[in-house]
């Protein structure tokens, strides 16, 4: 019994669209596809903007974060907000490999993974929250998970800890597509510097800015950005991202007028396309890969402001994105410390 190769003959409403923007999906893990995976799952990470949606909603208190995420999956099929649109990814073991893929994996069962495609369009049944990590994202579960043919994933580094590798892989697109965009010399803003994606991007343009470039993160607080001192971020500045006009007036400050070649969009909240484009120069390029970005807001702000800049939409794959994030945090002692303090100590 074979399958759509994206997943198509998983989708229950409306008829005829992706898994992705499904409203809902089958997610009966009784009955495999012959060119399905079905994944014994033991941890979700709950994309950024999701999981603070969510915490606005119900508040920090795990069983009621706990209740909602089951809540979403139980009427959806899938880890998908209604809210934000966006989803997250897993970690779990290949349980059962469809015939008509055995021959055509890199994997085997029994493999530990970690899912590069986005929880919104997964088939997803949870049997059991187990923990809930209100201040990573995490979510231990008791679970099953369908990865169709088209899925992109990646076997666990077996030199890493879990939790950590999940961090990374989480946001594995960011640091990658950082590195195609920032050249020697470039002054570059990171917007919503201080976290798992924010701190990768930051290392990653600082080294590919190189010792002419500059790095400016700007951050929530700076309290809890402790770490991008370590890592020998230029300028790490407070500021309010949803207030554009003091961005512009910030960033002016920093570069005499000069403003950024690349701008990096990484926060995890709404209303914060045109910081991102005030920030940046004529010609530059805004990098959005927060899932909280309105592309109406920003296609339209910026012809508002008469803004001639390039408008990237976060991909969150890219060739070899998985090997190049953990690479990274390989890479560098510094910056494994800092994940490992954040996300596994």
């Amino acid at each position: 019994m074979m399958g759509n190769k994206y997943g198509t003959h998983r989708v229950l409403e409306p008829a005829g669209v992706l898994p992705q923007p499904a409203w809902k999906v089958n997610n009966d893990m009784e009955t495999l596809y012959d060119n399905e995976i079905l994944v014994d799952v033991s941890m979700l990470n709950i994309d950024a903007a999701s999981f603070t949606q969510i915490k606005d909603e119900v508040g920090s208190d795990e069983k009621k974060i706990a209740e909602k995420i089951l809540s979403i999956v139980n009427e959806r099929g899938k880890m998908h907000n209604p809210v934000t649109g966006s989803g997250g990814m897993l970690i779990g073991k290949v349980e059962k490999i469809g015939p008509a893929l055995k021959d055509h994996v890199h994997v085997k069962e029994g493999d530990k993974i970690a899912t590069l495609v986005s929880l919104s369009l997964t088939p997803l049944k949870i049997e059991k929250i187990k923990k809930v990590h209100v201040d990573t994202d995490q979510v231990e579960v008791e679970a099953k998970a369908v990865i169709f043919e088209s899925g992109v994933y990646a076997k666990l580094p077996e030199d890493m800890d879990e939790r950590l590798a999940l961090a990374v892989l989480d946001v594995a697109g960011a640091p990658a597509q950082t590195a195609r965009l920032v050249d020697p010399g470039d002054t570059v803003v990171i917007i919503g510097a201080s976290g798992k994606s924010g701190t990768l991007c930051s290392y990653v343009a600082k080294k590919y800015a190189g010792p002419t470039g500059r790095v400016i993160a700007v951050v929530h607080s700076k309290e809890r950005a402790k770490h991008l001192e370590e890592l020998g971020i230029d300028d790490i500045v407070e500021v309010d991202a949803t207030d554009a006009v003091e961005m512009e007036r910030v960033i002016s400050e920093l570069t005499d007028g000069e403003m950024a070649e690349v701008t990096i969009n990484v926060v995890n909240i709404p209303n914060t396309e045109m910081s991102s484009i005030l920030a940046t120069c004529d010609y530059g390029t805004v990098y959005f890969f927060s899932m909280a970005t309105s592309f109406t807001k920003a296609a339209l702000g910026a012809e508002g402001v008469g803004k001639d800049v390039n408008m990237i939409i976060g991909n969150g794959y890219m060739t070899g994105h998985a090997e190049i994030a953990l690479e990274t945090v390989r890479e560098s002692k510094k910056l494994r410390e800092v994940f490992e303090s954040l996300y596994v100590n």
